[in-house]
């Protein structure tokens, strides 16, 4: 019990970090219904922009300069790539069956990682990433939070309750809610619905990016297959949570988190359970955790019961 608020604090901030990514799946699938499966190699390419960003600033800049500068940086690189991705490989399939965009999304991740790996320079490894270098901060004698948690764990609120206002206050944000609900009637009502399509999308990787450099701050290395399986994770977290709930997709991320560190943690402890704990384990009690959630709750945690538009 005595490492129980350290397992906290770790996992609120691995939660914080999913419900960063996670929230760029939510907006999407709430506005055009589609599933970007691509949307963790959009993180993946945040990334990348944002070590690309630090390597051009001049040797010896200050960690706490470079840290917003490459957080810009990476945005302007997922957005670039998400808003692109949307216009060319989404938009001409909107009217299909949505079998046909799904599985453009799988193939765009492909690529993208392939294209990174292929034309990044020395992107065949893993990338050195700039981390914090102080002391974490000392709160109790059994709590310590590391700098890079301290980080993400402060931005992602942040950055949720600005985009809940912006969507709730904001005439953008009301055009996205009226898209949400019915593009036809939207665009009756002189709604550019493809504008706003294309604002969730970057708004999503804008996103996407704050969680790549507070993921690169954190382990001080990035690579082109990062996106993959926290791309999959962030997806879980906004089920969970309700998706098309920018909410839910924050609290699914926080749970799904605790879910994993209390797993690495104790599961291991409980007599007979030996064989299925430890860090190998987390991912499966994770996607545990989702099933009996969705069994019990299936439209998520924050999700409202709607009827399937025609």
């Amino acid at each position: 019990m005595n490492e129980l608020p350290q397992q906290l604090a770790n996992g609120l901030a691995l939660g914080a970090l999913y419900g960063l990514i996670a929230i760029g799946y939510t907006m999407v699938y709430g506005i055009v219904q589609l599933i970007n499966f691509a949307h963790g190699e959009i993180f993946m390419i945040g990334g990348f922009g944002a070590l690309t960003t630090y390597i051009w600033l001049p040797s010896g800049t200050s960690l706490l300069v470079a840290i917003p500068l490459m957080i810009i940086g990476g945005a302007i690189a997922s957005v670039a790539v998400a808003t692109a991705a949307e216009r060319f490989a989404y938009r001409p399939l909107r009217g299909a069956p949505r079998l046909a965009p799904l599985i453009t999304a799988i193939g765009l991740s492909i690529a993208l990682q392939q294209l990174i790996w292929g034309f990044y320079p020395g992107a065949k490894s893993a990338k050195s990433f700039p981390e914090f270098t102080g002391e974490a901060f000392k709160i109790f004698d059994n709590l310590a939070i590391q700098q890079a948690d301290a980080f993400v764990l402060i931005l992602a609120p942040l950055c949720m309750l600005g985009l809940g206002l912006f969507v709730s206050k904001s005439r953008s944000g009301r055009a996205m809610q009226a898209t949400a609900q019915d593009p036809d009637t939207a665009k009756l009502m002189g709604i550019n619905t493809d504008r706003i399509i294309v604002m969730a999308f970057a708004i999503g990787a804008a996103f996407a990016a704050v969680a790549a450099v507070a993921y690169g701050l954190d382990k001080g290395q990035i690579n082109f297959e990062m996106g993959f399986i926290l791309g999959l994770k962030a997806f879980t977290a906004a089920v969970l949570g309700g998706i098309g709930n920018i909410y839910g997709a924050m609290v699914g991320g926080i749970v799904l988190g605790l879910a994993e560190a209390m797993s690495i943690a104790y599961i291991a402890d409980i007599p007979g359970m030996q064989q299925l704990g430890g860090g190998a384990w987390s991912n499966v009690w994770a996607f545990v955790l989702l099933i009996v959630v969705l069994l019990v709750r299936p439209q998520g945690l924050l999700g409202e019961r709607v009827a399937d538009r025609a």
